[in-house]
């Protein structure tokens, strides 16, 4: 599996990123988890509001900072 937090590396992004870390860990699953943040690639994913998360390259979230139960509710 893997997960991409998209943001330029402001607070929720990195909020977002720690809330995705503690969501795997609670339901022990490995995944590939890392941080997008050149602006080019947030916009060539179709992105418009960061942050945003994408699961398997889908995005899943944009705009909103995900709590690390509506992660967990995304990965089950």
């Amino acid at each position: 599996m893997k997960i991409e937090i998209y943001g330029t590396g402001c607070p929720k992004c990195k909020t977002l990123f720690a809330n995705a870390q503690k969501a795997l860990t609670d339901l022990n699953i490995t995944a590939d988890l890392s941080k997008v943040e050149d602006i080019n690639q947030i916009t060539n994913a179709g992105i418009m509001f960061t942050p945003a998360l994408a699961i398997n390259g889908e995005v899943k979230n944009t705009g909103k900072l995900l709590s690390t139960d509506e992660i967990k509710k995304l990965l089950v």
